[in-house]
């Protein structure tokens, strides 16, 4: 029997050709819910179908006992409960989030983690405290250049005990554009437990790993960040040895409610013959979505689809809708996101060793049966 962490945490890796699923990603795939794909139906999506990624325990927090701290390089140390917090003006703002690992599952190799397919993915109404204004509060001092947020989670990964830390650039902390939050509601309620309860950070237009959760301690550094989740996990790497580029904002997405109904198992969809209304949702952490297209053949022609009002909120999926007239046979639907500065999706998956930003295409197989159902004689 091992005495190191080492022992039970092992190194990062990629599954071997013809590998399944391991019983360890299966055990983290249970933990870690998506969002059932016909959820993309509400604007808002109520907390419990939103996506969620924990990397270690949902720590037991009371709300009563909790308090920040915002220290570091300031020139005044705050130590605030969560009444204290709320007391600070507040803003609402609506935030697609999406885990950085999305579309992990697909890409081949594999890199072994969380399995996720497309549904990583949730949209809410985040109340909360603009960043900014506790920073100003406290005071940041010349030379000062991260933000470290720590939550309240623990746990190690690749051998590395740690709390979650990550950190955020201080233009990017101080900024409005996006405004970042220290949010106490979601969708008008307090943060359920699994979403960071009492406090998390939100930071709209970044990938699910900078919105820490469970924010217990606020930190501004005069050097550069390189805890573990900053300098080690989050990278686009393409060989081990490699530094690797920073996951930052999220690339453009758009997925489509599987139309018709499933299969229990494979959850292949049937539809019947005639028209088909086609619906999802779009987005885009670089820039608004500007035009959504539809593939009914594989990716072989595509279509413009119609797309929704703009949200309010800069930082919220769109909806896009189109007709398809279905008819006998198997189908391939898809639908390809392009934002207001021309990221596009690809057809072929962006690779990288941690599985990262994988915003290929999604691709819905569709069986249309030969004729409609009679209907039952009166």
């Amino acid at each position: 029997m091992g005495h190191h962490l080492e022992d039970v945490s092992a190194p990062a890796r990629l599954a071997g050709p013809g590998e399944g699923i391991s019983q360890e990603e299966l055990a983290l795939a249970a933990r870690n819910h998506g969002m059932p794909l016909e959820a993309l139906r509400y604007d808002v999506t109520p907390p419990g179908l939103h996506y969620v990624l924990t990397h270690y325990d949902i720590p037991y927090a009371d709300e009563g006992s909790w308090r920040l701290a915002v220290r570091g390089r300031v020139r005044r140390t705050l130590l605030l409960g969560t009444d204290e917090l709320k007391a600070y003006p507040t803003l609402t703002q609506r935030v697609t989030m999406e885990c950085a690992g999305n579309g992990r599952a697909l890409l081949t190799p594999r890199p072994v983690s969380q399995p996720w397919l497309v549904e990583a993915v949730g949209t809410a109404e985040w109340t909360g405290v603009p960043l900014r204004l506790l920073l100003a509060e406290a005071g940041v001092e010349t030379g000062a250049v991260d933000v470290v947020f720590t939550g309240a989670d623990h746990g190690v990964e690749r051998g590395v005990e740690q709390d979650y830390q990550r950190a955020l650039p201080l233009e990017v902390a101080t900024g409005i554009e996006p405004e970042v939050l220290v949010a106490h509601q979601m969708n008008g309620a307090p943060l359920p437990p699994q979403h960071g309860s009492p406090l998390r950070l939100v930071v709209p237009g970044w990938y699910g790993m900078a919105h820490v959760k469970w924010l217990r301690d606020i930190t501004v550094t005069e050097t550069p960040f390189t805890g573990f989740q900053q300098a080690v996990a989050y990278r686009l790497r393409q060989d081990a040895g490699d530094a690797g580029e920073p996951v930052t904002r999220i690339a453009p997405r758009a997925l489509l409610v599987p139309p018709g109904f499933p299969d229990f198992m494979s959850r292949a969809r049937v539809v019947r013959p005639g028209p088909v209304p086609l619906e999802g949702r779009a987005w885009s952490g670089r820039a608004p979505v500007t035009d959504v297209q539809v593939s009914t053949d594989g990716g072989r022609s595509w279509s413009e689809a119609e797309l929704g009002p703009r949200d309010a909120d800069r930082w919220a999926w769109r909806r896009w809708r189109a007709t398809w007239t279905a008819t006998p046979g198997s189908h391939v639907l898809s639908a390809r996101a392009t934002d207001a500065q021309g990221h596009t999706q690809p057809l072929d998956p962006p690779w990288n060793r941690g599985g990262f930003a994988n915003n290929l295409v999604q691709r819905v197989p569709v069986l249309c049966l030969p004729q409609a159902r009679a209907l039952p004689q009166a």
